[in-house]
Order: structure tokens, then sequence, then C-alpha cells
């Protein structure tokens, strides 16, 4: 097969990074989502306007509303409070008057006029309610003015991508209670937000609707907002529409988080950042065709990701299943089944992301659909043979073959096209991303000496995805009684895993390599990639062990976590995306490595060191990534400025490291569920989790720590279930 010309890798390909004009951090927004919507607000509920910030009401990656300002009397209330609930249903937003003059020259002291905002999304609708309470002693005559705009800017160009062309903003419609924004792109689409108000105000013209209120002492007025995207309303008024739609959100919530096992423990703080990465996950789960797929993580991909939600499946499979058959059936039916160079597309390649933003429809970015992962098809795999071993579902796996076997002949002919036995990557065109594993930044894949890597590209890690990817194919053909195919893709994979341990490995730095350039000369860099070998079981228990300890030791964990490239290596900087910064997913995956290899006290370490992360951070969130600073005594991470939050991947982490912990795994033969040697984290005396299941049954156990070791009880079960400690 002809090889494709490689772009040079070492140029600055940058263009589809996302600007940091502005951190994350310092606005601490407020996010909210249901399916292809989601919104970022400021503490006050409010949308700002003009600054370059990201806050927007967005439906299918592009910005259907940039402004929404609320103003008392001509002012901004005060700030007393902003929260989401904590399964993420709403945002509820306090706020009070500042001191007010008036014309005449009275003035109302702060503090006498309470305004509660909440807020959720449903469907394609943002509700708002607005309760507005006197606590004066006397009548309060005030206008209320909410002003309101939309820039339909594309996600891309909030990123901070440049057009030199745009589409067109209409003229608003409006009506007594309502405005209809509009725009034209330049893909000939339409767009449209409609805002809708209950009452009808007193005032409605372009960019702003005016409520008079007339408030008695102890007096209060009840306002609603709806604004849909793309949609028009129902025939009904907007504040019955919000309570009934409030009512179906919430249930569906409940039905998602209640799908999985639950974890509580000893320690409240841990609680609450297991409860929050479960709504997390929970508002991130949108529902597909092909069943619950997590978008990656708001604000800037909240989207169907390949990699990512392969990855998140992969950590929350203990706990829910579902999500990982979700995964499977919707990359399955979104495989490349043709070459596409513009795309990166390849026949069985599994998907890197899909947009349907007005910029993706043009081709000005090229994710429309696009498949520049070098990693996304062998994860495909290793999934479903990790789906077939939880769950035992062989008529999902059947469905799938087709597309498995697909997937094996893009890794053996496509991937691996100088026939080195190894999977490298190449953009097809300078459209492309440049790098194209998990590590996607222009500079993260470099030597020694800080020269950048020509590709193409051979990664580590990725071909240890492509060694556990043979070996689950095997299972699978033998489990779907095709036993000369297993025993073919069995001996494949133990080929592959020799040359592995052969070629990467590094003696003199004590780890493998970060990857192969184009010339197969190693870049004999420390980096956290190694770590996805042990969870992929390459190594020999005695690499796996000096791998460990160079992870473990201070160059590579930083106290929060394992950076993703060891200081004193020459890009090392514990401020960027991908060459010294802690990844919660990252750690997670080498942890699982860790535990496979029964290095559970190694895995606990991680775990605590990303828990005391999440003491110093708002919700207890972990977010995508954090600098590498090393920990200090009595001060928490040091927040990364664009950093998304919620991430998928980032929510399941803390979950999957508590698998490793403990050694959960399940014999579905036996019905048994397996603590194997568990380690209970230093942080956490007790630890039960509810609703595990294999099949239709279920179980409910408690784990605690006695001395220097773990019991276990059975609290309840149902069904023909039970479980088992291995000390």
């Amino acid at each position: 097969m002809d090889i494709f010309p490689q772009p040079d890798t070492t140029a600055d390909m940058s263009e589809f990074a996302i600007s940091a004009t502005a951190s994350l951090q310092e606005r601490r927004s407020r996010t909210l989502k249901y399916g292809d919507m989601f919104a970022v607000f400021d503490q006050n509920g409010d949308l700002a306007l003009g600054g370059g910030g990201v806050e927007g009401l967005y439906a299918s990656d592009t910005r259907h509303l940039s402004q929404l300002d609320l103003r008392l009397s001509g002012a901004r209330p005060i700030l007393l409070s902003s929260t989401t609930r904590d399964d993420n249903a709403t945002l509820t937003c306090d706020l009070t008057n500042p001191d007010l003059y008036d014309a005449d020259g009275t003035v109302l002291d702060h503090d006498l006029i309470h305004i509660r905002r909440t807020k959720f999304l449903f469907t394609a609708v943002c509700h708002e309610r607005l309760a507005i309470r006197n606590f004066s002693g006397a009548r309060q005559r005030r206008r209320l003015e909410i002003r309101f705009d939309a820039d339909f800017a594309d996600l891309f160009e909030v990123r901070g991508q440049r057009r030199s062309r745009r589409g067109r903003i209409q003229r608003p419609a409006i009506g007594p209670d309502c405005v209809t924004l509009a725009y034209t792109g330049l893909d000939d689409r339409r767009r449209t937000t409609r805002l809708r108000f209950d009452p009808a105000p007193d005032l409605v013209e372009p960019g702003r609707a005016v409520f008079d209120l007339d408030l008695p002492p102890g007096g209060r007025a009840v306002l609603y907002v709806e604004i849909r995207a793309d949609a028009d309303p129902p025939p009904v008024p907007a504040g019955y529409a919000f309570f009934h739609d409030i009512r179906l959100a919430r249930r569906e919530l409940r039905h998602s988080a209640s799908r999985a096992a639950s974890v509580a423990t000893s320690n409240q703080i841990f609680n609450e950042a297991v409860r929050r990465s479960v709504s997390d996950l929970s508002m991130l789960l949108t529902e597909t065709p092909q069943g619950p797929y997590p978008y990656a993580g708001i604000p800037w991909y909240s989207t169907a990701f390949g990699r990512d939600a392969i990855i998140t499946a992969l950590q929350m499979l203990w706990m829910d299943p579902a999500i990982a058959r979700g995964v499977l059936s919707y990359l399955a039916a979104n495989q490349a089944t043709a070459r596409d160079p513009a795309a990166d597309a390849e026949p069985g390649k599994i998907l890197h992301e899909v947009r349907r933003g007005e910029m993706a429809e043009l081709g000005e970015v090229p994710f429309r659909r696009y498949y520049g992962s070098v990693d996304s098809t062998p994860l495909f795999v290793m999934l479903a043979g990790a789906y077939l071993k939880r769950t035992g579902d062989l008529a999902t796996l059947a469905r799938l073959w087709p597309h498995i076997e697909a997937a094996i002949g893009w890794m053996q002919e496509y991937g691996d096209r100088d026939g080195d036995g190894f999977i490298e990557y190449y953009r097809m065109t300078e459209n492309g991303l440049a790098n194209q594993g998990w590590k996607d930044s222009h500079d993260s894949i470099f030597h020694a000496d800080g020269a950048g890597a020509e590709g193409p590209i051979a990664l580590c890690e990725v071909q240890g995805y492509a060694y556990a990817a043979l070996l689950a194919a095997s299972r699978i053909a033998k489990a779907l009684e095709r036993p000369g195919r297993a025993q073919t893709l069995a001996h494949s994979a133990k080929q592959l895993r020799h040359r592995i341990d052969e070629v990467f490995w590094c003696e003199d730095i004590g780890t493998y390599a970060l990857a192969l350039d184009g010339a197969k000369r190693p870049c004999r860099v420390r980096s956290s990639n190694a770590g996805h070998l042990l969870m992929a079981g390459v190594p020999s228990p005695k690499r796996a062990a000096a791998v460990t300890a160079q992870m473990m030791g201070s160059a590579s964990f930083s106290g929060w976590g394992i950076r993703t490239i060891a200081s004193g290596e020459a890009r090392y900087n514990p401020m960027s995306y991908h060459n010294g910064s802690v990844w919660p997913h990252d750690n997670a995956m080498v942890a699982l490595g860790f535990s496979r290899y029964g290095l559970r006290r190694e895995a606990a370490r991680i775990l605590e060191g990303l828990f005391q992360a999440c003491i110093y951070i708002e919700l207890r969130r972990l977010p995508e990534l954090v600098c590498g600073f090393p920990r200090r005594r009595g001060q928490g991470p040091t927040s990364y400025p664009v950093a998304c939050a919620p991430q998928a991947w980032s929510a399941a982490a803390q979950l999957s490291l508590l698998q490793s912990c403990l050694g959960i795994g399940f014999d579905l033969e036996a019905r048994t569920v397996i603590f194997d040697r568990p380690v209970m984290p230093s942080s956490l005396d007790e630890i039960t989790l509810r609703n595990l299941a294999i099949g239709d049954a279920r179980i409910d156990v408690r784990l605690a720590c006695v001395n220097d070791s773990v019991a276990m009880c059975v609290l309840s079960r149902s069904g023909e279930i039970s479980a088992t400690l291995r000390s």
C-alpha cells in the first residue's frame, strides 16, 4: 500500500487550539446541559455582553444567545449566592438590589428586594423563573429589564477561530410576549432563537423586555422566560411549560443515576465529590438512537467524541454497563466505510469527533464527521471485549462483530501502512490534526533534546491498545464460536506484545519510549503514556514495577497525580496542556494498570491525590486537567485556564480509581462480585457499594478498614448473586 505524504508535525499546527484570552476559572461559570443544548452563565445567571467570553446558550455548536442581562431600576443586582443542584437539574441564583437612587433623590438601601432566578434546560429550551420579593416597609415601583442578544457565533469562533465572512443577522420579529432572533448562515440555513415571556412585558423591543413592577410591602411577583433554539413554542403559557418540563427533566436525571451502582463512604467530602461525578455524568449523557452516549465536556467538547466516550465507558463499566453498550452501538453506526482524506477517514476507522455548526457544515473546520484519532479504533475493540467480560451480552457482540472485524482490518492495513507491526498516524491533508493521539497538542510528541518528532508517529500507548484489542477480539471470536479466527488474533497479539517490549523499552530512562518517529527513532521521554501499557497488560511484572517506580517518583507524581511529562524533560512545563499537567482520566487509566499488576497501594495514592485536589475545587468537580506544579501543604492545585468542567472522563476518574483500589471484578459464571486484595484509600474508613449488578441480580456490599486490612459484609441482595473478598 502507498504511504501518503506526511505534513511536518514540528510546525505550529495550533490553528484549532483554544484561545486563552481569559481564564474559565477566573469567571467561575455555571453550566447546564441537556441533549445537544448547553449553557454557560456567570454567577448572576447572566450571559455577559462582550469581552470575548464563552458565556452563552448553545445548541448544535451555535451560540443561540450571547447576552442575557438582568437590571433592576437600571442597576445590576448584587450576587448573594449561586449554585447548581447536586443533581445538576437546576441553577439557582439569589440576588438583591444595590443602593438605588431615584430621580427625586430618595434612596432605596441595598438588600431590600430579593430576586431568585431558577434556570434549567430541557430538550431545546432554556427555562427561567424569576421570583421578586419586596422586603422593605414601603411600596416599591421598580423597573425590571431583561436585555438580550444573539450573535449566532459558531463554537469555533468562540474558541478563537477567525472567519473572513459571516452570514446575515436578520431583523428581530416582535410580538406582545415574544421576540424571535434569526440568522441566515453562509450554509443557507436559518437559525432562530425565540424568547417568550409570561406574563407579557410592559414593553418589548429589539434587545430588551421591560416589566414595571408594583410591589407592596412583603409583596412578590413571578415572571417566566423561555428561550427556544430553532423551535416554536407550544400553545401553553411559559409558566406552565416551566413546571411541566422541570418534572420531566428531574425524572430523567433520577432514572439515569438509578441505573448505575452507587457509592457512599465514611468521608462526607468524598461523598460530595462522588455525587458530583455521578451527576455530571448523568448530565453529559445524551440519548442517541443507539443508546446513552457521554458527550465529552463543557464548553468546548459538548458533542460526540470517540476516544473520550470509549474511555469514559471503560471507566464506568463496573458501575453502569449500559453506557458502554450505547457507545459501542453509536460508534459502530458511524464507523468509516470509505477513504475520505478531508475527514482523515479510512474503512473500519472509528470516529474522532462530530460537529453540527455552520463552520463544520461549510468545511471551514474539518470536524463535521472527523476520524483523525489513531487510538479510537483499537480502544473501540478493547471496550467491546471488556463489555462482553462484564455482561456476557453475546447478542450485542454478535451484532457488533462485523464492525470489530472492520476495526481490526483498519489496524492491520491502514494503521500499519509500512508493515512494521506498529500503528502510526499521519494526517491526509494540511487541515487535519497534526497529532492524533490523546495528547494532540502540536508540541506534545518530541525527543529527549526537545526536537519535535517528525511523522508518521507510533505512540507507545496505541501499540498497547492494539495488543489489548487483538486479545479482546480473540476472546469475542471464541465466544461467538469462531475458533480459527480466535487463534489467529491471539497469535497476532502475542507477536505484537513481544515487538512493543523489544522496540519501545528504554533501559536508560527506566520506562518505555513516548513514541517512535518516522525514522523509527524512539522518543526517550518519561511520560504518563507508558502507564497505559500497564493497563493493556504489555510489560513483564519486572518492567511494570520499574515503570510504576518511575511514575510514582517526584519527577512524575506531583502530589495531585501523575504528570503527563516528567519534570526535567526538555519540554516540561507544568502550565502546558500536555507537557507536564495532571489529567484525572490519564491517572485513572494508569491506575487501572497498577491494579492489573496488583499494585493497589499505588492506585490508592493516585486516588488520594485527586481527592485532596477536589477539596479545594468548587462543587468538588474535577476539571479536565490541572497544572502540574508540586503539591504544597495547605494549598490547592493550580488551575489550568481553559480546562473544561464538567468533563466526562474526569468525572468518571474517581469512580474508576475506586475500582482499581478495591480490585473489583465480576465472575459471570459463578455470578460473583470479586474484591481482589482491596486497599482502602487513607481518607476512607468505610465504603458502601449498592446496586452492583450481574444481569438482573443486585447486591449491596460494605467494606471497612480493620487494622491494616479490609473486611467485607453483604448488606442485601436480590437474585442469584454473591460477593467474595480475596486477601
